[in-house]
């Protein structure tokens, strides 16, 4: 492989990736009390303001959390005082985060969350998103070193009620916007500011007591600094770099245990729960090729599929594992669909026709017997199945809207995909002949790529805001969800991450075989 092509982490014991490999700049020499030692994702630690008990930040590296502690008298007026864990951030970013104070607190203002800063002097020009232990939820800001503090109140969140525990804080030039949320509901932006805080700024996690004889401390979790695609890029011509995520989806715990430079996609999760296969895209010299990924020895190893390597991010195992279906761009770069032992094989068997048009993958039967795919065919975009055997193919559906993401359920009675015949991108399902389409609920978001898991009980999906994307797209470098709601529908869908990517986020099935976890990709510009 490529040892560019993905940074391998341990899925328990290794820290972040140093942030001088993430992000421009390097500390000035201004208070020196808040330049320690790195942690985790962060270069520098300390605080700024000269709080007369010092903080601390500790990084745990089996939860990927990090823990800190702090006193200062406050963030606001012409001065702060707080406790820092920051890198030096060029240009627009991402920062996102899962928060928690620990204990009751002494003062009911005591503050946490994300810090974006010109310079670590105490009366610095400075945005932040922050959380106070009231419940008071607001972007802060110092237009003028060593001016007075501003804020606009998140309304969404009233002071004295249960405080948000999911932030993110975003920089688009001298643009900031502040989104928090429940976890488990979406996130809501309703705050900016804009200040001139310097290009190459400060940026980290803070926490500040409110009080300078007290320690308070906080928890922060699926800590997620993102540098974003450029606002000039070219879809499919330019990418960014990607990371690879475990999710639990019943608790939202994540684990970052990949990152690359290079683009790569979809994982799927192999049904001996051993491995994760991804393919290659972007502009890496091993496009097409599809890699594995050992859980255990985080060994990884290209899967030979013979001659057949322009393979694009649908690939789907079969429901016992031990085939794997990919789209490869084969005649006048149309998308077709071969099959191949998941071991490997020098000669791939060919099962649709690249004369008759587009074919991208989706899903097996049960017995292995149809492949269902989205399918182009005299100018319209439908579900459609095959007979491995035979290689003759069947229309499912047939509407002029676009039909996609079609997938058997695990006991092989339902078809579930994602259309757009009613304006939005919703899900739906229909019987393997086609018959009983229905809807399976309906919300304002553009839903895509439902997928079951083994035991038949719950269903992910990604969301995008349809103020954002069309319903007819799926692109990469968004605002994205990752949701998930029981089969049976009895309760509506839930946020189990929020997520920067899209286009090959989880474009294929990547459910562990135990019906606990996800493996998704996420996208950062890494350098």
């Amino acid at each position: 492989m490529n040892a560019s092509l993905l940074r391998p982490r341990s899925l328990l014991m290794c820290a972040f990736l140093s942030s001088s490999a993430l992000f421009a700049g390097s500390p000035s020499a201004i208070n020196q009390r808040a330049h320690g030692p790195a942690v985790g994702d962060f270069a520098h630690t300390g605080d700024v303001g000269d709080p007369a008990i010092p903080g601390s930040t500790r990084y745990d590296p089996i939860t990927q959390t990090y823990h800190l502690a702090a006193a200062g008298t406050n963030l606001w007026g012409e001065r702060d005082e707080f406790h820092f864990a920051w890198n030096q951030i060029e240009g627009d970013f991402i920062l996102r985060a899962r928060v928690k104070f620990l204990g009751e607190g002494v003062d009911p203002h005591r503050k946490l969350g994300w810090m974006v800063r010109s310079d670590l002097d105490a009366g610095s020009v400075y945005v932040d998103g922050t959380v106070h232990g009231s419940g008071l939820t607001s972007l802060q800001f110092r237009a003028a070193k060593n001016g007075e503090t501003n804020q606009i109140i998140h309304e969404a969140f009233p002071e004295f009620e249960a405080y948000p525990d999911v932030i993110q804080l975003e920089r688009r030039g001298n643009t900031f916007i502040f989104s928090a949320a429940h976890f488990g509901e979406p996130l809501q932006a309703i705050s900016t500011a804009d200040v001139a805080v310097d290009n190459v700024a400060y940026a980290g996690l803070f926490l500040c007591a409110h009080n300078p004889e007290v320690v308070e401390q906080a928890v922060f979790s699926d800590v997620r600094l993102i540098k974003p695609a450029p606002l000039d890029f070219h879809p499919y011509r330019d990418y960014i770099g990607s990371r690879l995520e475990i999710l639990d989806v019943h608790t939202g715990e994540r684990t970052q245990i990949f990152e690359s430079a290079e683009a790569f996609e979809a994982p799927n999760w192999t049904t001996d729960g051993l491995k994760l296969i991804v393919n290659v895209s972007g502009n890496s010299p091993d496009r097409g090729k599809l890699r594995t990924f050992d859980l255990a020895t985080r060994r990884i190893e290209t899967l030979n599929t013979g001659a057949i390597v322009d393979n694009n991010n649908d690939h789907v195992l079969s429901h016992d594992g031990t085939m794997l279906a990919i789209s490869s761009f084969a005649g006048d770069h149309k998308s077709t669909v071969y099959t191949l032992p998941v071991t490997g094989s020098d000669a791939p068997e060919q099962i649709t026709d690249p004369a008759w048009g587009h074919s991208f993958l989706h899903g097996w039967s049960l017995d292995k017997k149809w492949i269902v795919y989205t399918a182009e065919r005299n100018g319209q975009w439908d579900i459609w199945k095959v007979n491995v055997e035979t290689k003759q193919e069947e229309q499912v559906t047939d509407v002029p809207t676009l039909d996609d993401g079609s997938e058997f359920s695990p006991d092989g009675e339902w078809i579930y995909f994602n259309s757009t015949r009613t304006g939005l991108m919703q899900i739906w399902k229909m019987r393997p002949d086609g018959s009983e389409q229905q809807q399976v609920f309906e919300d304002g978001w553009q839903n895509w790529f439902p997928h079951l898991s083994p035991d038949g009980k719950w269903m992910t999906m990604i969301s995008y805001d349809p103020a954002v994307v069309a319903a007819g797209d799926h692109p990469y470098y968004k605002h994205t969800m990752l949701r998930l709601m029981p089969v049976d529908g009895s309760a509506p869908p839930k946020v189990i991450a929020y997520v920067y990517g899209g286009q090959g986020t989880i474009n294929v099935p990547s459910w562990s075989p135990d019906s606990r976890k996800i493996a998704f990709v996420s996208n950062s510009d890494v350098k």
